[in-house]
């Protein structure tokens, strides 16, 4: 079986949002949603609702559920075996952000460009 491999975005300073956005989660959210990548990890791809959804032009969301907080985090698959998570946030309604997706594509898009030579 194929092993998916998770990175972080980092932005051109080298900010981590999602990385970030977990170390800021309380302790057994945080848990969770490094249990979640984990698992993310190992399906890749095959993992669907209630866990993962595809939100827009390539990009899902994570959906991480621990007690009464709901996480999100974005990512996208690049390259093959590789998951770029790029940000989360703390699911406070029934719909995702805009903007919280529009920075997802935004990442999304400025990592492409930025690993466009450095595809394995």
């Amino acid at each position: 079986m194929n092993e998916y491999h998770v990175v972080f975005y980092a932005t051109s300073t080298g900010k981590e949002p999602a990385k970030e956005f977990i170390e800021s989660l309380p302790t057994r959210a945080k848990a969770k949603a490094l249990r979640d990548l984990s698992l993310l990890q190992e399906v890749g791809p095959g993992l669907r609702e209630p866990f993962s959804k595809h939100m827009a032009d390539g990009v899902f969301e994570l959906r991480v559920n621990a007690g009464g907080d709901a996480a999100r985090m974005f990512y996208f698959f690049f390259s093959g075996q590789q998951i770029v998570i790029t940000n989360g946030f703390l699911k406070k309604t029934q719909k995702t952000p805009p903007r919280e997706l529009a920075r997802a594509l935004k990442y999304k898009k400025d990592w492409e460009v930025r690993h466009r030579g450095n595809v394995s």
